[in-house]
């Protein structure tokens, strides 16, 4: 699979390359680094013609390994002023491997404000489609009304009005397999508003024709590790939990160690934690027709995902997870399912992040515009970034930004990205992970749980942060997080790679992969601007005394040492 479209939004100009030979062995995260590194001065603005959206798929697409066709999408991101990498399921990664489309990048800016549709049609041919009729729209109607046109299986990468307007917290949102509704995101970074400010309102793949068949150095051999690949994940019980609860089973731990966020990051124990843990989520998604067990992308096998109806029986969204739960929920004392299913559905909608959603409007109950706990009031706020008020613009600008116009001192937020929902005084491998990493906090980027070492206390935390965050750089180039268990083994992952590729790989060989796009994202921030000051968390979680009786104790220079490698 070699295909690069490259698309000059100034001159309209669509250029079908053949994918540069020293990139062959990279995908997603590692992909975007290397380009970013070759295309784009990190001194440009984020939403200006030097900065590049790129849209690409993993190392293994076009293969039949479940869970492959992941989407990545990477630029100068216009929230943290960094190097930004956000993936996601949906539909559209495996279209347009079966296109052999490695990569997409949307170039250059219009002298116009006429908007376009990338269409890739069925044979392969792509073209920029008069968008005029789809401006305004926010992405359920966008998606429906490009259904209408283009055929109900089409792939749809599509902004909302959040991307029009150029808000920081704005989404890539993606067709879920399952559902055929356009509620997967490639959430952080407001990379949404880069596509938007290159008048792209969607890119629509249709079904290929003569589907792409990747060349496969020994079939036979890979066959063979597919299967066990197979077997061993469909044993795990981490897969049989995952269908059953899906992500949504990490508060059962979570709210148990203070590590749920609560009321803005307090670092207290949720009082209503029972009432949103993931036997009392269960039992709500299905009533009104709800389901577990679902898929986001095509051949997946673990089926983590859901779709969660009104009680009524009306489809409200798909996909409703931990962190949006977390976020949206108990950071904001909220404890009402319909309510937190209500405020992901608008997200989607209107294409936001969930977590800097919810981070925002917890700083807004901070501040005292509405009262922690208060949904209905929640809802207003996220209302008012879809109506574009003047304060609902300002929302849309991300947490950092609204803290400080609040007055608030207590902004849960590195290198102007929101935390996710681990509080780092419980998790302190996790907090060296949101400082260090290149895209701003963000549990993706290092996930540090796991046996061995207690995670409230210091030691060992910025060595594990950084093994974390090498597999991470890795996981994001290959395939779903949810898959890679199984597949990160010297079993299993050098022999998948010498049965697509050729010739013998070694575990260490890979992993060299992640540390490598490490630094590529590093050096680009640093040509950027972000400096070490950059790298550390906001004061009040080394000041503020959690409910387990800890701070986070991780001092700026002894998290230095994770560059290190």
């Amino acid at each position: 699979m070699s295909i690069v479209l490259r698309v000059n939004t100034t001159t309209k100009e669509i250029i079908r390359e053949e994918l540069k030979e020293e990139y062959r062995f990279l995908g997603g995260r590692s992909l975007i680094a290397r380009v970013l590194t070759d295309e784009v001065d990190p001194t440009c603005d984020p939403l200006g013609a030097e900065n590049k959206l790129i849209l690409c798929t993993t190392l293994l697409a076009g293969t039949t390994l479940p869970m492959a066709h992941r989407l990545s999408a990477g630029g100068k991101s216009p929230l943290t002023g960094g190097i930004k990498e956000a993936n996601s399921g949906g539909t559209a990664a495996s279209l347009l491997a079966r296109h052999g489309i490695k990569m997409i990048i949307l170039e250059g800016l219009p002298q116009t404000n006429d908007w376009y549709i990338l269409h890739i049609q069925k044979d392969g041919s792509s073209q920029l489609v008069d968008a005029t009729d789809y401006v305004g729209l926010n992405n359920y109607d966008l998606a429906a009304k490009i259904q209408e046109r283009f055929g109900k299986n089409v792939g749809i990468i599509s902004i909302g009005l959040a991307g029009e307007r150029g808000y920081r917290n704005s989404t890539l949102q993606l067709i879920d397999a399952s559902t055929g509704y356009p509620s997967r995101a490639a959430a952080r970074g407001g990379l949404g508003a880069v596509m938007g400010a290159k008048k792209i309102k969607a890119v629509v793949i249709e079904r290929a024709a003569n589907p792409y068949e990747f060349p496969y150095a020994d079939k036979e051999r890979y066959e063979a590790v597919r299967k066990k690949y197979i077997q061993r994940v469909l044993s795990s019980p981490r897969t049989e939990s995952m269908q059953k609860v899906g992500t949504m089973s990490m508060i059962d731990f979570t709210s148990t160690v203070a590590a749920l966020p609560v009321r803005n990051f307090s670092g207290q124990f949720f009082e209503q934690a029972e009432a949103i843990k993931s036997k009392a989520f269960v039992e709500r998604a299905f009533i009104g027709g709800g389901r577990n067990k679902e898929g986001c992308q095509p051949g997946c096998i673990v089926r983590c995902s859901n779709r969660f109806h009104t009680k009524d029986g009306e489809y409200l969204t798909s996909g409703l997870e931990y962190e949006t739960v977390a976020l949206c929920g108990a950071n904001c004392g909220i404890a009402d399912f319909d309510v937190i299913a209500r405020l992901d559905r608008m997200c989607d909608d209107l294409g936001v992040d969930t977590i800097e959603t919810g981070a925002t409007i917890a700083v807004c109950m901070e501040a005292g515009k509405i009262s922690f706990g208060d949904g209905e009031g929640a809802i207003a706020l996220l209302q008012e970034m879809i109506d574009g008020t003047e304060f609902g613009r300002l929302l849309g600008q991300g947490t950092e930004a609204v803290g400080k116009a609040l007055g608030v001192k207590r902004i849960p937020t590195v290198k102007g990205q929101a935390l996710p929902a681990y509080d780092p005084r419980s998790i302190k491998g996790l907090g060296v992970t949101y400082a260090t990493s290149a895209m701003g906090a963000d549990h993706t980027a290092g996930m540090t749980l796991g046996p061995g070492i207690d995670p409230s206390k210091k030691d060992f935390q910025v060595e594990r942060s950084r093994q974390s965050q090498m597999v991470a750089a890795v996981t994001d180039s290959f395939t779903c997080s949810f898959g890679w268990g199984e597949l990160n083994n010297e079993e299993i992952l050098p022999e998948i790679m010498a049965s697509l590729y050729g010739g013998e790989w070694t575990y260490g060989q890979i992993m060299n992969i992640g540390k490598e796009t490490l630094k590529l994202e590093r050096a680009f921030n640093q040509a950027a601007g972000l400096t070490e000051v950059d790298d550390c968390l906001p004061a009040f979680f080394y000041n503020e005394i959690s409910a387990i009786d800890t701070v986070f104790d991780i001092s700026a220079e002894e998290m230095q040492e994770l560059f290190n490698y």
